[in-house]
């Protein structure tokens, strides 16, 4: 692996070990083992591939975990009924709600059904908004996860400029928020981009840092950036290709070739901001179920 690429495998890896074993003295200690509640809506194989990773990775660090799955013809109040039904359960200390779903579903409003004390990916309003006031809350995966990168491979993120591409409620919006806080993972001049940003490429040379999370094959090419820049490509994208067994591959947002002879770092794809979404996810679960964010009432 070149000396620039960021080992996202490695460093979940090292998270996830740190969780297990937090996990058995948590249990050690006579309490019962976290449990993920996963919701996963119709039979979309990426949906379904992402699950499973999840789950998977529950069982390797002793949360435990189950998966409800529904058709996608389900209506929004029989989905709202099963999530309350979740939140009652006190056996159940996190609810994911896989996304995309099918159109008729509104994600705004199955999000603010979870009890925000079970939102461990970070995505009910009130942890945004103890998010973007500086409070304790559950930190949305993928942000969070990057910001683990940064620390591990001693990205300073004070007075630097960042760019972010992409402003999802569930990438960008938190990233920028994290990005600028007055914390020792932020202090960081933050400008937030989108599909509407004229002149891209002004913004994004700039940057010391570019986070890119559209979902736009190659959008961000070496001519774009500036030497030196810190480059974490979050795009996931299937690009058709001949010499494929299965006919298509994986790229990013950005186009790696182009980009990786000028970044000090950078995100492969796949490998790279993926595995740090799923670690993260086992860290707030296990947070859920100490309760050490939203004691219960």
């Amino acid at each position: 692996m070149a000396t620039n690429i960021i080992d996202g495998k490695k460093v979940a890896g090292i998270l996830r070990q740190q969780v297990r074993e937090d996990v058995q003295e948590w249990v050690g200690r006579g309490n019962r083992h976290p449990k993920l509640q996963a919701i996963l809506i119709g039979n979309d194989p990426a949906s379904r591939t992402y699950v499973g990773a999840k789950t998977k990775a529950c069982k390797e660090v002793g949360i435990e975990s189950e998966t409800a799955t529904y058709p996608d013809t389900i209506s929004v109040r029989e989905l709202k009924d099963e999530i309350i039904n979740f939140n009652r359960d006190d056996d159940i200390d996190g609810i994911l709600l896989q996304l995309p779903l099918p159109g008729h579903l509104h994600p705004s409003q199955l999000i603010e059904t979870i009890d925000h004390r079970k939102d461990v990916d970070g995505f009910h309003p009130m942890n945004v908004g103890r998010l973007a006031v500086g409070q304790p809350t559950f930190r949305s995966c993928t942000p969070a996860g990057i910001l683990e990168l940064f620390r591990y491979y001693s990205v300073m993120t004070k007075g630097k400029h960042a760019v972010v591409v992409g402003a999802s409620n569930i990438v960008g919006s938190p990233m920028a928020i994290m990005l600028s806080r007055e914390n020792d993972n932020g202090k960081a001049t933050t400008t937030l981009c989108h599909k509407y940003t004229r002149n891209l490429t002004q913004h994004t040379i700039q940057a010391d840092i570019l986070v890119v999370a559209v979902g736009s094959p190659k959008l961000i090419t070496g001519q774009m950036i500036k030497e030196g820049v810190v480059i974490i490509d979050v795009g996931i994208n299937r690009v058709s290709d001949a010499d494929s067994e299965k006919g298509y591959k994986l790229v990013g947002d950005c186009d790696f070739d182009s980009v990786c002879e000028k970044a000090s770092l950078i995100t492969p794809v796949p490998g790279g901001v993926g595995p740090m979404t799923v670690a993260m996810l086992m860290k707030n679960t296990l947070l859920a179920a100490k309760n050490s964010i939203y004691p219960k009432d």
